[in-house]
């Protein structure tokens, strides 16, 4: 690895951060927006941390000018942020709520006026209830209903957003969702998660068509995949086949169709016990193999795997993204995944940067050419406000300048990488976790909401202005000015 003074990105490398709309906007109720899966969920006893909900979250809805405003002082000249499906089309079906689109219209405007790029992801989990009281992702009508969605804010932001992203981690919404039930919509059958992975795929094709049907033709569409980077315990055989099978559950159920144009047929045959696959129709790998302009790749830590008898049974296990009673891998009951020696985040993730690297020079072989963007990475720590109202987020600093730093790596080995998005902008509703994982580079205080820039998007800015990665060893005080 180059040192740091060495490692430098070119001046046209676009330096980010992302959100997602459930996570940050709150007004649940206002202006037309209806219940999507997540408030429902979130307000089902027992379902996440504390019984939080996102009902106010970080009030972005009303503050987006002040975070718009944070974003142009830390020097970021590209935000990643997701529609609400059920704020512009409540039920899923039929005509746009206008309000609903001109706050998406608002936020636009701002950021462009700040000159930070906009990055529009269609879909961050929020699906609309109704849509999924009648079959949610299973079903796979829900996949023309996300094109009509598409073409709708498409048609309405295309004149002015020219970065797309159809859907963010798919993997997550399937079998998080539908198989091991700690996702809304908090379901647990693994049949129900594989074909929600297809639906969801035929969704992302389906609305990629809609999108360039409905936008300029310089507009670029992309997905964000949360493809996992899957290790073994060992060289035995037997491990081997354990990764392999995880990684077509993780990885080539989606990358498969939507880059090659066809599943693996290891997939197919490691799941016969859970489903014959035949809610695949003639002519839907057609539908989900569209041209990608770019793909978006999210990354936080690998995974270890080796079959049920890799390990003594008082090794460290991993829960397999928290997979609690049940598990997200259907028909994997025989494999074992192994805690990944090595510093933890507050969320219990390794920080492994070399995972990231490893990803990259993947996807170049997957993809040869196609562009590459870091669409998330980042990490939660249990940060803290000292009595001087600063943030001092050190080890976040040395998780961003080990990644980075393999990201500039990847780009000099030849990988084409265009763009880092941090995750994420501001601390924010974490899902499962409520309010108790911190993954923001902005620190807020959640009983006045006040938004105060941690050490971490400080050094952040740094980078994103001069294009290299300061010592990330700890900073002296007083924390350096962002400008």
């Amino acid at each position: 690895m180059p040192d740091s003074a060495q490692v430098s990105f070119p001046s046209d490398f676009l330096w980010g951060s992302a959100t997602s709309s459930y996570q940050i906007e709150g007004a649940v109720r206002e202006d037309g927006r209806t219940p999507s899966i997540w408030d429902t969920f979130s307000h089902t006893p027992g379902k996440t941390h504390n019984g939080e909900h996102g009902d106010t979250a970080v009030d972005h809805y009303h503050r987006y000018r002040e975070d718009v405003a944070l974003m142009a002082d830390l020097g970021l000249n590209t935000y990643r942020f997701s529609v609400a499906w059920p704020r512009v089309q409540p039920t899923g079906r039929g005509p746009a709520v206008q309000k609903g689109l001109d706050f998406y219209r608002r936020l636009v405007d701002e950021l462009l006026e700040k000159g930070i790029a906009p990055a529009v992801t269609l879909y961050h989990w929020d699906l609309p209830q109704e849509l999924e009281d009648a079959g949610g992702w299973p079903a796979r009508e829900t996949a023309y209903r996300f094109a009509e969605y598409a073409a709708i804010v498409g048609e309405a932001l295309g004149d002015r957003v020219e970065r797309w992203i159809t859907l963010n981690e798919p993997w997550c919404a399937a079998f998080l969702g539908y198989s091991s039930g700690v996702h809304a919509p908090g379901r647990t059958d693994g049949e129900l998660a594989l074909r929600a992975a297809h639906t969801l795929n035929l969704a992302h094709g389906l609305g990629t068509s809609a999108l360039r049907a409905a936008m300029p033709a310089r507009n670029t569409v992309a997905v964000a995949l949360n493809s996992h980077v899957v290790r073994t315990v060992s060289d035995d055989p037997r491990d081997l086949e354990a990764g392999r099978r995880i990684d077509d559950l993780a990885n080539g159920i989606f990358h498969g169709p939507m880059l090659h144009g066809a599943y693996p047929e290891t997939l197919f045959t490691a799941t016969a016990s859970v489903t014959d696959w035949s809610f695949v129709e003639e002519g839907d790998l057609k539908a989900i193999h569209q041209p990608l302009d770019a793909l978006g790749l999210n990354y936080y830590t690998p995974a270890l795997v080796g079959h049920a008898g890799s390990a003594p049974a008082d090794a460290p296990h991993s829960d397999a993204h928290g997979t609690g009673a049940h598990s997200p891998w259907p028909s994997a009951e025989d494999i074992v995944f192994h805690q990944v020696p090595g510093e933890q985040t507050a969320m219990g993730w390794t920080v492994d940067a070399t995972g990231l690297y490893d990803l990259l020079k993947r996807y170049d072989d997957e993809a040869p050419g196609l562009p590459l963007y870091i669409t998330e990475n980042g990490a939660a720590y249990d940060d803290r406000m000292d009595a001087d109202g600063q943030v001092r987020d050190h080890e976040r600093i040395a998780y961003l300048h080990s990644h980075l730093s393999h990201v500039r790596r990847a780009m000099a080995d030849g990988v084409n990488v265009r763009g880092y998005y941090l995750w994420s902008l501001m601390d924010n509703f974490e899902w499962a976790y409520g309010y108790s994982k911190r993954f923001g580079m902005v620190y807020v205080d959640y009983e006045t909401l006040e938004r105060t820039p941690k050490a971490s998007a400080l050094w952040y800015a740094q980078a994103a202005r001069t294009g290299t990665l300061a010592d990330p060893a700890p900073l002296a005080d007083p924390v350096p000015d962002a400008g």
